[in-house]
């Protein structure tokens, strides 16, 4: 019985070794991505006669890419609190409610959640 109550997760982030904290130092240093094409898409797909200059497709990535990592670092935030080694839905569906305003984040979890269904479902 004392047993079962000294147990921690096993993914606790003093586990981590020195070497991997280092990497995390540089973490946004590469890996980004660029989500200029999915931009173009969505914008012909609302108004097709327009188009996008190089540096507003610049900014939106950068836009894109930030907001993208605030809500994953919110989320494995939520997951340490409470003291779950997977990251679920609900932690990412937590942390857009947690960065987002009002009916922003409403409007964000409303398409995500129908994205991930539609993608499950074909």
């Amino acid at each position: 019985m004392a047993r079962s109550s000294i147990t921690k997760c096993r993914c606790s982030r003093r586990l981590l070794s020195t070497v991997s904290r280092k990497k995390l130092h540089f973490r946004t240093d590469f890996g980004l991505r660029n989500y200029a094409r999915y931009v173009n898409r969505v914008l012909k797909e609302v108004v097709p006669q327009r188009g996008i200059s190089s540096g507003t497709l610049q900014v939106m990535n950068t836009l894109i890419n930030d907001i993208f990592e605030r809500i994953a670092v919110e989320a494995c935030n939520l997951m340490y609190f409470r003291n779950r080694c997977t990251l679920t839905p609900e932690d990412i569906q937590r942390a857009v409610y947690l960065l987002l305003p009002g009916k922003l984040a409403k409007h964000a979890v409303a398409f995500g959640s129908e994205a991930v269904n539609r993608y499950v479902h074909s």
